[in-house]
């Protein structure tokens, strides 16, 4: 559904201007170089470079040959090396390597190394022990925000997901407030903030330490974004773990979006070639069926199919003057339409079959059952079932955090159980993995004090909300504990429905999870959006445990505009799905908002299971 806009819809903001300054200050980096050098780049870098500058521009600013940072020995001739790469302690080892080899040959060489998006002082500390901190530049490309479309932004860090909700490393916050900085700077200040989450917090008290310090000329421009939303990953992994069902999220589970676009195999181009396509809301096509649910993708492909069908048919009766302005006008975009119609309706029919095989019906059914608190026993030995057949480590992990998740951790029992069944299944190296998840609180076991639910229960009918509160956070502290089922009952995240869900015209944002759930985090955004504050989720707010973390900040704004007062940027740290994405996309049809996306990276429950685990597929 390329949701119809409502007249009144309002303009999004140009966000090509990123991508032009991102550019400039690389081609600035580069000439800091003159002459011939050859460049090296990490490979997490090469698909966002390719989106900002391609070869041809990196030529023309005198960059010879081009080499991966990868383990093996460059074998580069040129007197110049310059090395773009990500923050990282082994990125500085490779170049420290290459580095002191010239040194054993006697060879002098100029070498920059460029960090992206910003450098770190632990990786100049590590330049500085292997002896060629003076030997090498180091400069910083402040490239933290590539447009992957009109209404989506992505900081490309799929790292922040488990450097910050597992490690407890903070460093990435600062990247995320100056991206912020960065989009106030452009875009005029936002007058309403909106935030859940210690990451949140912490993000936007930094971005508006960044903001006092400059007292800049943006102070008196007229605000292009009415609200911005901050909101950490961790609020909300029910929706992260769940399967997807609109057909760009199906397509991430399927074929792996990355950066924008996506290989299609030889089985959805229907040739022996791979081709790598990208997916943004200039691709017609995909743009009218990216948020619908996958039911209806097929039908409506195959009626645009006839449509094209009978476009073309219209030539047979033309003269040649006809003819020639249908050749010159028309012809192109109805080839160019075909050849993106038989890739979509290739990836459908290569979605159907894989999906067929893993029987994908029943596993929907599971999932629907955890999320609505049926039938656990009959869940819990579907998982056990999937374990001991090995259909898939990641997937099974997967199902056993959603089952701890909505059950607010498992019992003992079952916890040990369904661990001894996994490692004897996948191997023991997965241990680790497990240890992994207990920290993040997806995977936990109930500990004997979670019983005391009900006794507290009892004492907050008792005692005051505050002082209930406080006997809560101290119950949680014990274990981190998700209350899904009591988050879910007081924002209504079941919908119930008499009859079948019409899936065809979805009533509400449950339609991205077949009318089962509405997305945790979007009901969010939509309930403090029509408070305008956190007034009256004080309980959801505590059950969140997030007391402390949920903020509002409105500045009296004159020079807001209605138009900008429905303009919303909603920001995800720790990444964000394609069914979030959406979800929103719907609210934003149903109430007359246009909703901006930033995320760290997009994510999907594979790569947050992948993020978690010891073992590297």
């Amino acid at each position: 559904m390329a949701f119809p806009l409502r007249p009144d819809a309002p303009e999004l903001p140009d966000f090509s201007m990123l991508k032009r300054l991102a550019r400039d200050q690389l081609i600035y980096l580069l000439e800091q170089l003159p002459g011939k050098k050859d460049l090296f780049i990490e490979a997490d870098l090469m698909s966002p470079l390719d989106r900002i500058a391609n070869v041809s521009i990196l030529k023309q600013h005198e960059v010879d040959k081009l080499y991966k940072v990868e383990n093996k020995p460059a074998l580069s001739s040129n007197e110049q090396l310059c090395f773009l790469v990500r923050p990282r302690i082994k990125n500085m080892r490779y170049i420290a390597n290459l580095v002191n080899a010239d040194k054993l040959a006697g060879r002098t060489r100029k070498y920059k190394v460029i960090f992206s998006p910003q450098k770190f002082y632990a990786c100049e500390m590590v330049l500085e022990e292997e002896g060629i901190y003076g030997d090498v530049s180091c400069d910083e490309w402040a490239f933290s925000l590539l447009p992957l479309d009109v209404d989506l932004l992505s900081m490309e860090l799929p790292e922040f997901f488990r450097d910050y909700f597992l490690e407890g490393d903070q460093r990435w916050t600062n990247t995320v407030a100056q991206a912020l900085h960065l989009l106030s700077t452009l875009y005029g200040s936002f007058p309403n903030c909106y935030g859940v989450g210690r990451c949140a917090r912490m993000s936007y008290e930094l971005w508006r330490k960044l903001e006092e310090e400059e007292d800049s000329e943006t102070k008196g421009r007229r605000p292009e974004i009415g609200h911005i939303f901050l909101l950490d990953r961790d609020m909300d992994f029910v929706t992260a773990l769940c399967s997807q069902v609109v057909y760009e999220g199906l397509v991430d589970d399927t074929f792996r979006i990355k950066c924008g676009s996506v290989d299609f195999g030889p089985e959805v181009t229907s040739s022996d070639k791979s081709l790598k396509v990208l997916l943004n809301a200039e691709d017609k096509v995909f743009n009218e069926i990216r948020n619908e649910h996958f039911s209806n993708v097929f039908g409506f492909l195959s009626q645009k199919a006839r449509n094209l069908q009978a476009q073309y048919d219209r030539r047979r009766g033309m003269d040649i003057k006809q003819m020639k302005n249908f050749v010159s006008q028309e012809l192109k975009g109805l080839k160019q339409e075909h050849r993106l119609l038989s890739l979509h309706i290739g990836a459908c029919e290569s979605i159907m079959k894989k999906k067929t095989k893993q029987d994908f019906q029943e596993l929907i059914k599971t999932e629907h059952a955890l999320l609505e608190g049926f039938n656990i026993r009959e869940s819990t030995n579907y998982i056990e079932e999937h374990i001991d057949r090995q259909v898939s480590p990641i997937e099974s992990l997967r199902l056993m955090c959603l089952l701890s998740i909505t059950e607010n951790g498992l019992i003992p029992k079952d916890y040990r159980s369904l661990k001894t069944q996994y490692l004897q299944s996948y191997g023991p190296e997965h241990l680790l993995t497990f240890s992994n998840l207990r920290r993040a609180g997806l995977l936990t076991e109930q500990a004997p004090g979670d019983t005391l639910t009900a006794v507290e229960s009892k004492v907050s009918k008792l005692v005051t909300d505050k002082a209930a509160g406080k006997i809560t956070d101290a119950f949680s502290s014990l274990a981190k504990r998700s209350n899904f089922r009591a988050i879910s009952k007081k924002l209504n995240l079941i919908p119930r429905v008499d009859g079948e869900y019409d899936l065809k015209v979805p009533r509400d944002m449950a339609y991205v999870f077949s009318g089962a759930y509405v997305p945790l985090s979007c009901r969010i955004i939509e309930q403090v959006l029509e408070r305008r504050s956190w007034q009256g989720l004080d309980e959801v707010v505590r059950l969140l445990n997030c007391s402390e973390f949920a903020f509002t900040d409105m500045t009296k704004e004159d020079k807001t505009s209605s138009e900008s007062l429905r303009l919303i940027l909603v920001v995800f740290l720790g990444g964000c799905t394609f069914s979030e994405i959406s979800a929103l996309r719907f609210l934003g049809k149903e109430k007359g908002y246009r909703f901006i996306f930033l995320t760290t990276a997009i994510t999907n429950s594979a790569r947050l299971m992948e993020a978690m685990s010891e073992v590297k597929a």
